[in-house]
């Protein structure tokens, strides 16, 4: 073999070697594993009351510093085995995925949890704590019951029944950054798990008379109604609304498991009646007709059993989309002329032009291709050259 040919091959199988070492040396990343328990520890959830789960991931991806981090939400997926609903793979929200309303503040209603990465400049904004340099970690969600209302991608409300449909929790990158590598989507089911809660452990100090008489007749069968002498508090994503769009808004403060009723101001729209929670708690999302007057609005929650009413002010704007196209029509209507006409005008104009620079063009071609004629004019006397004497030599 030529020394050439030797280097040449010694060069390969060198670069060989480099890439598989450098293929085996770099750990391949794990997918993302999201596990959820309950107070019996299971991945259920009540489908009454609602229910606060523990949530923790291993397996994510940490980026000191990086921006944004991980979204935990409770909602439905349109294909959870095949993955087609994910962000990274040109799935949207209200098309391929939805998921429990909840507004953007960092004492939400527990409904949404914002896990930062470490050392983020959002991670101030977080409610769900830090992803560790290990890819692990933890929060807390509350999921409302089996059915919950949220915006499809038109803007319409819908709502999701998860004893029909596939729901669970769902993790995606926050912010709107994409990261395939923190996407996951784990199921959560339903039970009666009202019924089914351990027996309250045993009380440290000695019981009173009252409490250790025997119950009345029926009365073991029937569950304590806890009602809270807090007042309702009642949250919105946003207080500057857009006519015709969608409003999420969370209420706090009710007695659980009654009927709770949202309506705007004159009854130009309502929502309801949504089940409090366990914690007395609602969330839903309210449609804002196309005829709502712009201006000021109030939303007011009413609880049915304890009466507790929430209330908050909102300013009501036109769709700046429509007042844009609005105003456009009204100034091409004043105006009387319209931009097609401006166009035809100006391609006229520019024709013309053409038209008349060919001319001009083709007669100056003309003008140049056209023979000199001969000049018949004579040379002036004083242009004339002078005859010249012969000399002549006399001789002797």
């Amino acid at each position: 073999m030529r020394p050439l040919a030797r280097a040449v091959a010694l060069l390969a199988l060198l670069g060989m070697v480099a890439v598989t070492a450098v293929t085996l040396a770099a750990p391949a990343q794990a997918a993302p594993r999201v596990t959820i328990t309950n107070s019996q520890g299971k991945a259920q959830a009540d489908t009454t009351y609602s229910t606060t789960v523990s949530v923790s991931g291993a397996g994510f991806q940490s980026v000191k510093g990086g921006f944004g981090g991980i979204y935990v939400f409770f909602g439905w997926v349109d294909d959870p085995s095949g993955g087609s609903w994910r962000p990274s793979k040109g799935g949207a929200t209200g098309a391929d995925y939805l998921y429990v309303p909840d507004s953007e503040s960092k004492d939400n209603g527990g409904f949404q949890r914002f896990v930062a990465f470490p050392g983020s400049d959002t991670a101030a904004s977080a409610n769900g704590g830090t992803v560790k340099a290990d890819g692990t970690w933890s929060t807390r969600l509350t999921i409302p019951g089996p059915t919950f209302q949220a915006a499809d991608r038109s803007g319409k409300v819908v709502e999701v029944d998860c004893r029909t449909k596939t729901c669970g929790v769902l993790t995606i990158g926050a912010h709107g950054v994409v990261n395939p590598s923190n996407e996951s989507f784990t199921r959560v089911t339903f039970a009666d798990l009202s019924s089914a809660a351990p027996a309250v452990p045993a009380a440290t100090t000695a019981p009173t008379a009252a409490a250790s008489a025997p119950a009345a007749a029926g009365e073991a069968d029937e569950k304590p109604t806890v009602t809270s002498t807090a007042p309702a508090t009642l949250g919105v994503d946003q207080t500057t609304i857009v006519v015709g769009r969608v409003l999420g808004f969370t209420g706090q403060g009710f007695t659980p498991g009654e009927q709770v009723v949202g309506s705007l101001v004159g009854g130009q729209a309502a929502v309801g009646p949504l089940t409090a929670g366990a914690q007395g708690e609602v969330a839903g999302v309210l449609q804002l007709p196309a005829t709502l007057r712009p201006g000021t609005q109030a939303l007011t929650l009413t609880g049915a059993a304890s009466g507790k009413k929430a209330q908050v002010e909102l300013t009501a704007i036109a769709d700046p989309v429509e007042a844009a196209a609005a105003a456009n029509a009204s100034d091409e209507a004043g105006s009387g002329t319209s931009p097609v006409a401006i166009a035809v005008v100006v391609a006229a104009l520019a024709m013309l032009w053409f038209v008349v620079a060919g001319f001009v063009a083709a007669r100056r071609r003309r003008r140049s291709a056209r023979p000199a004629a001969p000049s018949a004019s004579r040379p002036r006397p004083d242009d004339e050259p002078t005859p010249q004497l012969a000399s002549t030599e006399v001789r002797s």
